[in-house]
């Protein structure tokens, strides 16, 4: 299969599995708060994400070094359905207590989500010639972030004129998708030499090849620290609700404005590849992304929120783009898995624990303040990644590609 058939069909199954799980997270949330209007419920999801998502993701990761990546990613869509489906249940009332039922399922979704990262990014870097990964990480950086502009768009307006249940319906129709375009995928899989060992020296060889390279360390820290304390997105039906006084259409309307101005800038760096200053570019591009939360935090305007949150996702391609390129081109093909699922820890527990961190600041400080202290700490975050690893500020792309 040649480089661009076999890239489209692995972008199906990533356009599939992604709708489905934005369209179901951008529900739950909606639904939660709408059962409990407490923004620390909000935060919880995020909680009941990660503690399996943690406990799953570097053995999925040393899985898909040893097995078949298709049949793990085949695993994780169909784990999509499975919740969509029960969260229909849910939503017309045929189960009771549907607070921890909601929770429970959020769960099995951080399930998923542990199997699917790290077989996508294991298939992405074996199909894709290395001298054509910079490109090709940037448009499939678009094509995921344009599944985030329809994935909240479509479950903001499903919520809005559908209801609930016809919104979890699509998202368990969208799961099925990912399942079929994953059944066409076809590529020789260079298998880990260490068939035959043991789950934890499998993993202490994916972590010591971390540790030993400062780059992907770094840019590991970086990441996590910045989407910890930058995740306003989370808390978004709180500020729907009690700043801008809107309903489930605004928070569509929202939740894809990072993911519009993500596209836009990530199908211009498909054609144009940072491929000098990529550090400048990627410490530059994470504070900007910290200042425009700021300014989305101060503003009252659905449209200048509209605006500054589109802002952020254009910073956010940038450092997405760079970022994973470097991944790809200094990580060995029967190694991907472990080094994707390792990465997956740092930027999964993040984006969990910010959501935790935003309900629970939000709670404390208000929303707009803990917005607000969110952006200024990713600023401080990037500033301090400036001093203690200069060698990120000097790399650039064309070095190692």
């Amino acid at each position: 299969m040649n480089p661009g058939k076999a890239f489209r069909t692995l972008l199906l199954y990533r356009i599939g599995a992604t709708l489905s799980y934005q369209i179901t997270m951008v529900a739950v949330g909606w639904h939660l708060y709408e059962i409990t209007n407490s923004v620390v419920s909000l935060g919880l999801i995020g909680l009941a994400e990660l503690v399996p998502y943690f406990a799953l993701a570097l053995y999925s990761g040393h899985a898909v070094d040893h097995y078949s990546r298709k049949w793990i990613a085949a695993i994780a869509c169909l784990i999509h359905i499975a919740v969509g489906l029960f969260l229909t249940c849910i939503a017309l009332g045929w189960l009771s207590q549907p607070v921890p039922l909601i929770y429970t399922a959020v769960a099995f979704i951080g399930v998923g989500r542990a199997l699917l990262r790290p077989s996508y990014q294991a298939l992405f870097g074996q199909i894709i010639p290395r001298d054509q990964l910079p490109r090709y990480t940037a448009y499939a950086s678009s094509a995921f972030q344009i599944c985030v502009v329809a994935g909240p768009g479509l479950g903001g307006l499903m919520i809005g004129f559908a209801g609930l249940e016809w919104t979890y319906l699509l998202a368990a129709l969208c799961g099925a998708i990912g399942l079929y375009g994953i059944t066409f995928i076809t590529a020789v899989q260079e298998k880990s030499s260490n068939l035959s060992g043991h789950f934890l020296r499998s993993f202490l060889e994916g972590f010591h090849y971390v540790r030993k390279h400062e780059l992907i360390l770094g840019i590991m820290a970086l990441d996590m620290f910045a989407v910890l304390f930058g995740g306003a997105v989370s808390i978004l039906p709180a500020f729907v609700k009690e700043v801008l006084n809107a309903g489930p259409e605004t928070l569509g309307i929202l939740r894809a404005a990072p993911a519009a101005g993500a596209v836009i800038t990530g199908i211009y760096l498909a054609r144009r590849p940072i491929l000098t200053d990529s550090g400048k570019h990627l410490l530059i591009s994470v504070a900007g992304f910290g200042a425009a939360i700021i300014a989305f935090g101060i503003s009252s305007n659905l449209w200048l929120c509209a605006l500054f949150l589109f802002i952020s996702g254009c910073f956010d391609s940038v450092s997405v783009v760079i970022r994973g390129s470097i991944m790809q081109l200094t990580t060995p093909d029967h190694m991907r898995g472990r080094i994707s699922a390792i990465n997956g820890i740092f930027i999964g527990s993040s984006n969990e624990l910010g959501a935790l961190e935003s309900g629970i600041a939000a709670s404390m400080m208000g929303l707009v303040p803990s917005i607000v202290f969110g952006g200024v700490a990713t600023i401080a975050i990037v500033l301090i990644t400036h001093r203690l690893a200069p060698h990120l500020s000097r790399l650039h792309l064309k070095d190692i590609a």
